[in-house]
């Protein structure tokens, strides 16, 4: 049953190459067809608990496409006037910026709010590295510290792991990956910088004194998001949140500035679309992972940063985390260690002499979930994440997941929400952008594997 995904992962990489007209037609009948096959096995083939799994990865997909949508319809009632030359320096400065604002914005939103002034302002000699490497800084790497910055994370912050706990330990391979992404764009850059004649540069680059922000207030809406990621419940109240804050934003914004967007509905469609079919078909390739984590429990952390790094790079990488965390959960903690915390805590903190994984375990819970502790309402997967995070080793493991998800998803355009719409903003501002292979043999290969390479040498090698 993995066959179908298979199949929608080949479509997706061969169809713009072999079959492009075809492909752009009816690639919606592709996604829709290979997921009904999937739903209907899991609907009538297999027992009704699967049903369940088929609900929870619908309510998934509704949460990903309205945080992903209405980031999407906010950040294009802003416009960004550029100023002066796009030069590698500047470039350098302009990602770094994007880099930061990610952790702030999400993903998402930062790609959104970024794109269009960045094809704008390297108007002139704007190539396939430009789109590229936007996507491995700001569309992925450069979301590590925040639960906002990347789906993955906010998943992880959703099951107990602290806000601020993923700054506090990713900050190094942050500082690595976008520093080393920073240094490859710019020796890049300037070799493209170079072949431009200056006559060319002095004629098309920006103004110097152009540099003008339109749609401000609709910061106001992507305040409001933001907010809204926070809620839990009622259930679907953060969606209609987030869709109320679109509409807002689209019925609020002077049709000018849509315009000077080139804002059009397409890009959200497509991944809309081709998201129906990944998050169906994935299912059984997710279920199987979790089902065998089983065989995770003598694996070092650098097993699980490049498993699950590699399958985040082919599957969204948000559910591949989660299905990783819940591996980790199968795989290190067990009954008898929770219901040990779970006497320590109605104990008032006096725990089993010597059992020190215990009592660093209450200790976690003391730190970051001291108000809930206090009320008595401490769930078992707050339990479960304060082990892993009480037990240094099992802390490396949780942050070899966190990096992997998060890096490994610029390895492919399927790999994050926002590639699949930069990549289409780009095509219909007709910029030219490497297709699925070609991102992979260009890119992902020669860029992003020796900086994975380095960032586990340096910290999974063990």
């Amino acid at each position: 049953m993995i066959l179908p995904f298979g199949v929608l992962l080949a479509m997706i990489a061969l169809g713009p190459i072999a079959f492009e007209r075809w492909w752009l037609k009816h690639y919606p009948k592709v996604a829709f067809a290979l997921a009904a096959v999937t739903l209907t096995y899991y609907l009538f083939f297999l027992p009704a608990a699967a049903r369940q799994t088929v609900s929870h990865t619908a309510i998934e997909y509704v949460s990903f496409i309205a945080l992903v949508g209405s980031l999407f319809v906010v950040s294009g009632g802003i416009h960004i006037n550029v100023k002066g030359e796009a030069t590698p320096f500047a470039n350098v400065v302009f990602l770094l910026i994007g880099a930061v604002i990610a952790n702030v914005l999400g993903t998402t939103g930062a790609s959104m709010l970024m794109i269009r002034p960045w094809l704008r302002m390297n108007k002139y000699r704007v190539t396939a590295h430009h789109v590229v490497f936007f996507i491995l800084i700001v569309s992925n790497v450069g979301g590590c510290l925040t639960p906002i910055g990347d789906p993955p994370l906010f998943l992880g912050y959703l099951k107990g792991v602290p806000f601020w706990w993923v700054a506090e330990h990713c900050w190094p391979m942050w500082l690595v990956a976008v520093g080393y992404l920073l240094v490859v764009f710019y020796a890049v850059d300037l070799r493209n910088y170079r072949k431009a004649p200056p006559r060319v540069r002095e004629t098309l680059a920006e103004p110097h004194d152009r540099w003008r922000f339109d749609g401000l207030w609709n910061l106001f809406f992507v305040a409001v998001i933001i907010a809204a990621v926070f809620v839990q419940n009622p259930p679907f109240l953060r969606e209609a949140v987030m869709i109320l804050a679109a509409l807002g934003s689209w019925f609020f914004t002077k049709s000018e500035i849509h315009k000077s967007n080139h804002f059009n509905f397409h890009p959200i469609k497509e991944v809309a679309v081709l998201f129906v079919g990944i998050f169906a078909t994935m299912m059984p390739a997710l279920d199987y992972l979790e089902q065998h984590a089983a065989i995770l429990n003598r694996a070092g952390p650098g097993v699980f940063y490049w498993g699950c790094g590699a399958l985040s790079s082919v599957l969204d990488n948000a559910p591949t985390y989660l299905s990783f965390l819940k591996a980790m959960f199968g795989a290190f903690v067990n009954e008898g260690t929770v219901e040990q915390v779970r006497a320590v805590i109605t104990a008032n903190g006096a725990g089993a002499p010597g059992n020190e994984v215990v009592q660093n375990t209450y200790d976690v819970l003391q730190k970051y979930f001291g108000a809930t502790l206090a009320a008595g309402k401490v769930t078992t997967e707050q339990i479960e994440i304060a082990y892993l995070l009480g037990n240094v080793r099992f802390n490396t493991y949780l942050v070899a997941i966190s990096v992997g998800a998060v890096f490994f998803g610029a390895n492919t355009y399927i790999g994050n929400g926002p590639n699949f719409m930069v990549k289409s903003i780009a095509d219909h501002q007709k910029v030219h952008a490497p297709g699925f292979i070609g991102y992979i043999w260009q890119f992902t290969l020669p860029v992003m594997l020796p900086m994975l390479l380095l960032v586990w040498f340096i910290f999974f090698r063990k």
